[in-house]
């Protein structure tokens, strides 16, 4: 893995797309390089302001993969970015593409859901997003469906689109549990790197620099499937909230639709009930 400077961060940053892999490989070369963490977090600050607009969503989504894959080795990151995390909120909410705000808040909703940060920062990044707006009283269709971990969180008036669902469909088409490449490289992962009782057969310098590689590199392929099995996980959490608000939207149309047919079908006959009154 290559050696960390500013210089290389700055560098790779700038190469950060918005696919789940590029954010995922860096993610995983900064969380190697953890001992750099504030140095990594004030760079990360400074080319976030300076990023184009459609990119600085991306810095916040790699700022959340680090935080959470980190703390298992420490807590760094999670540490280091708390001072300057909210003011990445109020920078993308206010400089971002429009609509940052919902992906900010699905951010948030993760972070409250595995209490990654403490309650009033939370509180916090919550005020920056909505304002100081209470949240509203929801009926208890709606509070029952939090309990099963599939809050209802899109309005009534603002129904996913087909376009929506369809999109997200294919984009788990190519998901980490259907990686069957992944899955056969770790199937096929040496027993050196497995195998405890294995380390008796070290006897010189050379043969343990080399298993030391090996699980090096076992390691790196593992955290990047772990990383990549959460995105998914969360990607159909997400999925699932967006096909129940897609179906209760379809039942209220439906609904809509069988109470005008119902007004028609009553003006339709109202002349030969008024004919028979007079029979």
């Amino acid at each position: 893995m290559s050696a960390f400077s500013e210089a290389a961060l700055e560098k790779k940053l700038s190469e950060l797309s918005n696919s789940q892999q590029s954010v995922q490989t860096l993610s995983l070369w900064l969380i190697h390089h953890r001992k750099h963490s504030k140095t990594i977090v004030t760079v990360w600050f400074n080319e976030l302001r300076k990023a184009k607009i459609s990119r600085k969503l991306t810095f916040l989504y790699l700022a959340n993969d680090v935080i959470q894959n980190s703390k298992r080795k420490g807590p760094e990151f999670t540490k280091d970015f708390a001072p300057v995390i909210m003011d990445a909120f109020k920078h993308v909410s206010s400089e971002g593409e429009e609509g940052c705000k919902k992906h900010l808040g699905r951010v948030l909703s993760i972070w409250q859901e595995r209490a990654v940060y403490e309650n009033d920062l939370l509180e916090q990044l919550r005020k920056v997003l909505h304002g100081e707006k209470k949240p509203k009283k929801r009926p208890y269709e709606e509070i029952k469906v939090e309990e099963d971990d599939y809050p209802c969180q899109s309005s009534p008036s603002d129904p996913p689109q087909t376009s929506e669902l369809i999109k997200a469909l294919q984009e788990l088409e190519n998901a980490a549990s259907g990686d069957a490449a992944v899955r056969q490289r770790i199937s096929s992962l040496p027993l050196e790197v497995q195998d405890v009782s294995l380390l008796d057969r070290i006897t010189d310098k050379e043969s343990g620099d080399r298993l030391s590689k090996m699980v090096d590199d076992a390691c790196m392929l593992l955290a990047d499937y772990n990383g990549r099995l959460a995105a998914e996980i969360d990607d159909r959490k997400q999925l699932t909230r967006t096909l129940m608000d897609f179906l209760r939207a379809q039942k209220e149309i439906l609904a809509e639709k069988e109470q005008k047919l119902e007004v028609r079908t009553c003006f339709k006959n109202f002349p030969s009930r008024l004919k028979c009154l007079y029979l």
